[in-house]
């Protein structure tokens, strides 16, 4: 539409002759709203109500109801699509008077469609992308078709609203809704039990049927019904809390009259502590029992966040309430929603505690700034999430830069321009908005087209789905966003780009207060195109090509600068090359670039123009070369230095910067002498300049780069990061000059001077963190030095007696602040100074303490006196732990102990920890990796496919992803067969609930095996060759199994194929369980499958049997019957009985169908799929004190 508009606007410039103008936008928008309505599908929902009566902790279930209130837009309307899974629905009614039918369809269930031949991404990554748009509501789709019945008709005919109501139920779900039920004595609310809702982008569908799309929004109200103790908080203003009669539970309503999206509707339910906070009565906190103090300490600046942004955006928050509730086991740090945030609890701290700050007072300014844009403003369409996404960041960056100031922001800037670059040379250009291509502009946009194109297919999945991206992907381009929204700042002004902000919020405002009827929230959803039109209005730049540049294209530019003084013509001549244009993720430039020199007169800027991959140009300088006169010089910042320029050759150029406010998506290359580096780091005033010079300096070890470098360390002018930094280059600079090395250790000397007491230098003053700079640094120095090799590659005996004096001598009990990161680091530290062992013992032979070198000795003293204080006396987030079981991997890996999983495993169960936990999984999959059997990675898988905790299992997949078990096409033993079954079988169906985990374990299928079909696979010619023939002829003698009828389902999306591989392997199974022989050892994880692709809905994928309440608590007065074709059904029925597969990772496969049929004629197939049963929670326990 809004190409339509644009096209009116340059055809009929005079606003009097403009056709639009004539007829009034509104009505405009009126009408292509209605179309794009009844393209969705049928009607409009306007509102809905959503009331969970039954929640029970005990059985982790809830009975609830919905009701949608939707406009019909055609007077032919006969399904209503919507989004729905793992819920049970129990009956559909239309004006609470017409029972409808409706029919359940997830393609997620088996996306190959039976096929378990091909096993290769590529074929993977179409079908997962056509699963996803089968029931993509914005296709016009959805999982659950409901039917309007025949004697409904005359209500669509009038036009009058017609309310769907949906009783539904859902038991032990397996995403969405994540009940944390702790294991122990005392009621619910001494133990912490709560619920929270999560999910991966739109998956509201996981715990309430819906709409589950960004562009549709509606008014909501919500009711909940829990126990006496316990709070419910969702979105919007809570209006009453009512009593049941007896007293033992209360209901909660909320009503959110702003219209949102389905994906937007939150709920958390525990014993709250509630907290108002004392600066803005609007904003409540909720933290669980005995929390409270630390959530006041955490929360105690919130305030200022939110008086940034409406000062910022010129505009109020827009909603009447906000609502932070911190929750544990959650899989992301914060995760906002209308009017609320879920936030993790493991961001609360105390007072006392320093670098859990930035990251806590981070993620909620980004809560908060995405109530803004994200919550209050959504997206048309999926494409666009880079948009409220990048907005978001945008504003919150600005808050961070306001309170931590403008060298942190500078550095972050650049860390996420280095993670950005990264991730596109590795696997491809991201596309922020995918869904057209860009214009084709004139011949320098048409160079870089090929790069585009030829990127989209590197990736091993689809980028025109939510669902079906890779979470990688997802972070990198959350971070593009941010970038390209400061490269809009750069092109347009801050000014001006907060401007266009806060006309989309006033446009928004006044749409949220019309009723539906006006046709106005439209205006609450942002795309691509309304947010380049919104920009043309406010500045009157046209910033389609930049659009079409930086984000409907993907890439990055490379630029590789070097420059020779002409000294006859006092010219520096410049070559900026971009040869690596056909490299992956990186693409041609053309466009102004600009070049800072800094020189002896000061620092001059060149933008010069990019056209060709090599451009050369000749820059006049404005300095004469005088190495021997003293004088000041000036720089970009307005002071003046004083330096010594002994060193420099008759260039007058001190040192030269590309791009320095990093206004473009590039990486540099710039080759410069060592000096020039030098002057850099130590005269640049930004600290970017600062982190590419130590980068460089690391290539040039020489004395006066480690002079340069320990002037770094010692300058208290200097950003505490990059003096971090400094002291890492200056390790490897000591280690590259090991031979002409003269003194004590590297640092060594400015760690006693900084931090050593005044009479005894070699002892270490009492800790006083007040000094955040210094904190840092004493942090940072000890471990640089852990790196610290001799001639002879270990590290030094005087460093290691350092740092075990560093424990000996470490008193905190006069400072303010816990020393748990410092003793961290000192662990961390000691496990640097490890290397492989040099043994005089015969190979193989066991490792026991007499084997073991002094130093070696105490180091492991050390670390286990540690890790056994801190049983007595955990630390805040048991960091020292954490250090300790590191260093003890590190110790392993090199020989020093024996490598073993054991300890790692206990420290990894469930029940301790979230952070120990991943720590250990660190350390299980570098043994893997180093030494591991089947076994061992059987165990992580396990873990990754049935962990209590959501955020466990994505990350314990992203460890593997990132130090995978082998190397592609190695003929490495963990490479079998069963694992590529088991990796295949779990993105193929088994995580149709999780989104995020599958598209997890496909970027691990990617890792392992890419594109093509695996190597260990035999080819499916030769299988037939080698198969045994005794299977053969039985399968010859009952050909019956494999021709069964192929009716299509009652359903109508898909038909049954004949001749299925799913059933091919059922008979297979049956014929190899009437041998005499014992399947229950068998320790492939063979995993049985049915899917028609068109089910009714299913209890929950890893139950066993029909999920449900007590028999009859739904019944109808019709039984459920079978399915015609009877004798089919009794067949595999009494196939089931005779085989049951037990698996290694015990999972019990059944699968069970029926029929259930109510009064309205209702015909629907229910299928229950077991496969990913999860297990009760172990019980956490403390171990004993470690004996390594």
């Amino acid at each position: 539409m809004i190409e339509i508009v644009m096209l009116f606007n340059a055809k009929y410039p005079d606003p009097d002759d403009n056709p639009i103008t004539q007829l009034g936008i509104s009505k405009i928008l009126v009408k292509f709203e209605e179309i794009r309505r009844v393209r969705i599908g049928c009607g409009r929902a306007a509102h809905q109500i959503l009331s969970l009566t039954g929640i029970s902790f005990e059985r982790k279930s809830v009975i609830g109801f919905v009701e949608f209130t939707v406009v019909p837009l055609r007077d032919n309307l006969r399904h209503i699509k919507l989004n729905a899974k793992q819920c049970r629905i129990y009956r559909v009614v239309l004006n609470e008077s017409y029972e409808a039918q409706f029919q359940y369809f997830d393609p997620f269930l088996d996306i190959c469609q039976g096929d378990t031949e091909t096993r290769s991404l590529e074929y993977f990554s179409t079908q997962h992308l056509s699963a996803a748009s089968k029931v993509d509501p914005d296709n016009s789709a959805g999982e659950l078709v409901v039917t309007v019945p025949q004697e409904a008709s005359h209500l669509i005919a009038e036009g009058t609203a017609l309310r769907v109501g949906i009783e539904f139920s859902l038991e032990q779900p397996q995403g969405g809704l994540h009940f944390v039920v702790p294991p122990g004595e005392g009621s619910y609310a001494d133990r912490g039990v709560h619920l929270f809702t999560y999910g991966h982008q739109n998956s509201s569908r996981l715990w309430f049927p819906c709409v589950d799309s960004f562009a549709e929004p509606c008014t909501w109200k919500l009711e909940f019904t829990v126990d006496e103790n316990m709070t419910a908080v969702s979105n919007g203003d809570l209006t009453e809390v009512v009593f049941t009669p007896d007293m033992r539970r209360k209901t909660f309503h909320y009503v959110l009259s702003i219209p949102t999206c389905a994906p937007n509707i939150s709920l958390a339910v525990g014993p709250f502590e509630i907290y108002v906070d004392p600066f803005m009565h609007e904003v409540t906190h909720f933290c669980l029992p005995q929390l409270l103090p630390l959530l006041k300490v955490t929360t105690r600046y919130m305030h200022e966040a939110f008086e940034f942004y409406e000062e910022t955006l010129s505009n109020r928050y827009p909603y009447s309430c906000y609502k932070q509730v911190f929750v544990d086991e959650v899989d992301e740090d914060y995760k906002s929603y209308a009017t609320m945030s879920i936030l993790n609890t493991n961001l609360l701290h105390s007072a006392v505690i320093i670098d859990q700050v930035y990251a806590t007072r981070r993620a909620m300014a980004q809560a908060i700034a995405e109530q803004f844009f994200g919550c209050f403003i959504s997206m048309q369409n999926w494409s666009d999430m880079w948009l409220p996404k990048g907005i978001s960041l945008y504003l919150s960056g600005l808050y961070c830069k306001k309170c931590f100031g403008n060298n942190e922001y500078r550095e972050f800037v650049q860390s996420t321009l280095l993670s950005v670059v990264k991730y596109e040379e590795e696997y491809g250009g991201i596309i922020l908005d995918p869904s057209q291509p860009p214009a084709p502009v004139p011949t320098s946009s048409n160079v870089a087209q090929p790069s585009q194109k030829s990127s989209e297919p590197n990736f091993y999945f689809s980028i025109r789905n939510l669902h079906t991206m890779s979470p990688m992907y997802v972070e990198a381009m959350h971070k593009k966003a941010l970038l390209v929204m400061r490269m809009l700042e750069h092109r347009i002004g801050q000014e001006l780009l907060l401007q266009v902000f806060n006309k989309q919020l006033s446009l928004a405002s006044n749409a949220a207060g019309q009723k539906i009827g006006s046709g106005l929230w439209g205006h609450m959803l942002i795309s691509t195109n309304v947010f380049t039109k919104a920009i043309f209005t406010v500045t009157g730049k046209d910033m389609i090509v930049f659009i079409d540049q930086w984000v409907r294209t993907g890439g990055h530019a490379k630029f590789h600068l070097t420059s020779v003084f002409n000294r006859k013509r006092n010219t520096i001549e410049l070559e900026i090359r971009q040869d690596a244009t056909t490299q992956t993720g990186i693409r041609k430039y053309v466009g102004p670039l600009l070049v800072t020199l800094q020189e002896l007169d000061g620092t001059f800027k060149h933008m010069l123009q990019i056209e060709n991959t090599v451009v050369r140009a000749d820059i006049t300088c404005h300095s004469k070369s005088r190495r021997n006169k003293k004088k000041k010089i000036p720089l970009c910042t307005g002071e003046e230095v004083d330096m010594d320029l002994s060193a420099m050759d008759d260039s007058p150029v001190l040192w030269i910067r590309l791009d320095p406010e990093m206004t473009l998506l590039r990486s540099v290359v710039i080759e410069q002498p060592d000096y020039q580096w030098q002057y850099q780091l130590r005269h640049e005033r930004d600290v970017t300049a600062q982190m590419e010079a130590i980068a460089a300096l690391e290539r040039y070890p020489t004395p006066s780069t480690r002079l340069a470098l320990t002037d770094t360390i010692e300058n208290e002018q200097c950003f505490h990061k990059v003096r971090c930094r400094a002291a890492h280059c200056l390790t490897k600079v000591a280690n590259a000059l090991i031979v002409n090395w003269a003194g004590p250790p590297a640092m060594l000397q400015i760690f006693r001077k900084m931090f050593g007491s005044f009479a005894a230098p070699h002892i270490i003053r009492q800790n006083s963190f007040q000094n955040f700079q210094h904190y840092f640094l004493q942090k940072t120095i000890p471990l640089a030095m852990g790196g610290l090799r001799n001639a002879h590659g270990i590290c030094p005996p005087e460093v290691i007696r350092f740092l075990l004096e560093l424990f000996k001598y470490n008193d905190n009990s006069k400072n303010r602040y816990s020393d748990n990161y410092y003793r961290a680091a000192l662990i961390e530290a000691l496990g640097q100074t490890v290397t492989p062992v040099v043994s005089v013992i015969q190979q193989g032979a066991p490792i026991t303490s007499e084997n073991l070198s002094a130093d070696s000795k105490l180091l492991l003293e050390e670390i286990t006196r540690m890790l056994n204080l801190e049983k007595s006396l955990p630390c805040y987030k048991n960091t020292v732990t954490v250090a300790c079981l590191k260093a003890i991997r590190t110790l392993q890996k090199f020989g020093h102990l024996p490598s073993s999983p054991t300890l790692f495993r206990s420290y990894a169960a469930y029940g301790r920890f979230i952070d120990v936990r991943l720590a250990a999984f660190e350390c299980l999959v570098d043994f893997v990796r180093n030494d591991g059997r089947i076994p061992d990675l059987n165990h992580l898988l396990d873990i990754a496919e049935n962990d209590p905790d959501p955020g466990v299992k994505h990350r314990l997949v992203r460890m593997l992803i990132l130090n995978p078990p082998f190397d592609r096409a190695t003929r490495h033993r963990l490479d079998t067969v069963d694992l590529v079954d088991r990796i295949w079988t779990n993105i193929n169906g088994m995580l149709s609930h999780d989104s995020k985990l599958r598209c997890d374990f496909v970027d691990l299928y990617y890792k392992l095996y890419g594109l093509k079909r695996p190597t260990c696979l035999p080819i499916p010619e030769l299988a037939g060759i080698l198969k045994p023939q005794k299977v053969h002829d039985e399968v010859r003698k009952k050909p019956q199994h494999f021709n069964t009828d192929s009716k299509p389902s009652t359903s109508g999306f898909s038909e049954k194929k004949p001749s299925s591989p799913m059933e091919k392997e059922v008979t297979e199974t049956k014929f190899i369980k009437q041998e005499p022989i014992d399947i229950k050892p068998d320790p492939a994880p063979k995993q049985e499958y049915f899917s028609d692709n068109s089910v009714s809905l299913p209890g929950l994928m890893g139950l066993a049997g029909p999920v449900g309440f007590e028999p009859g608590m739904f019944k109808k007065e019709g039984e459920a019957k079978h399915k015609s074709d009877p004798t089919k059904m009794k067949k595999k029925k009494k196939d089931k009985k005779k085989h049951k597969h037990k698996h290694k990772h015990k999972h019990e496969h059944k699968h069970k169908e029926k029929k259930e049929k109510d009064g309205s004629k209702l015909k629907v197939k229910e299928e229950t799929l077991s496969s990913m049963s999860s297990t009760p929670s172990p019980n956490p326990h403390s171990l004993g004190g470690e004996t390594i």
